[in-house]
């Protein structure tokens, strides 16, 4: 057996093909397998990508545009109507949140808004509101922190079992020759450059995308902590009202 590497050897590599298509095709059944679930979770990985991007996009927009509706010093009671009776978007759900409740209070004869319990009952419909709109907002990033860390691994799996599958048939030829060799350890390290292409995206994905979500649940407390300092000034006025009317 010749166990040099030779220019037959080269030639008869180069026509076997280590494209990859090719490389798949000529693979175990378990590295196909390693490379199949690897491709479809990298799909996952880009979708989740794709819709997170277009969903901050227009969350940050419909806030700054309902942000400014509220600041343009029109009436709280016409802007829950038109956006926090029926939110569509998570700031608004937040204003909703804190006027539904300051109105519901308003509406108990005899109760005096500038207390402590009413300010508590505001605070907490805000946080409870930020929460589950951060939790809506950041639904499936969690399949990116798992792909992150778990893809080279399974590519890694691939790789090994590839190369254990190489060698069998290194010595079931008894041959070292390069065309015996090459096509399986190709094929092998081939899974591990899919489960890398697949981790790269997910764990960049997932700082990037956790970062802006956690950006947007800041700007949500802010806008919450503002609101709930109005309504509180407003129920202070209106209980100085009272007395004044009472006197």
């Amino acid at each position: 057996m010749d166990h040099e590497v030779s220019s037959s050897a080269l030639g008869a590599v180069g026509a076997a093909g280590l494209s990859p298509l090719d490389l798949f095709l000529h693979a175990s059944i378990v590295v196909k397998l390693v490379m199949v679930g690897l491709v479809l979770c990298s799909a996952g990985v880009w979708a989740i990508i794709a819709e997170k991007i277009l969903l901050m996009r227009r969350v940050n927009r419909e806030a700054t545009e309902f942000e400014d509706r509220f600041w343009s010093g029109g009436s709280l009671d016409d802007l829950y109507e038109s956006d926090g009776a029926r939110p569509t978007h998570p700031m608004a759900a937040v204003f909703g949140a804190a006027m539904g409740e300051w109105r519901r209070s308003a509406r108990i004869a005899g109760i005096d808004l500038a207390r402590g319990g009413v300010r508590d009952r505001i605070d907490r419909a805000i946080n409870i509101t930020v929460s589950r709109e951060n939790d809506r907002l950041g639904r499936r990033v969690i399949f990116l922190a798992t792909i992150g860390p778990v893809a080279p691994f399974v590519g890694l799996f691939g790789t090994v079992w590839g190369i254990m599958h190489a060698f069998g048939s290194i010595a079931a030829m008894h041959n070292t020759n390069l065309s015996v060799v090459a096509p399986g350890i190709s094929e092998a390290l081939f899974a591990t450059a899919i489960g890398l292409v697949t981790a790269i995206p997910a764990y960049v994905a997932y700082n990037v995308i956790s970062n802006s979500l956690d950006k947007f649940a800041d700007r949500m407390d802010a806008f919450g902590t503002e609101f709930a300092a109005i309504l509180s000034r407003q129920s202070e006025e209106r209980a100085d009202e009272t007395s004044s009317g009472k006197a």
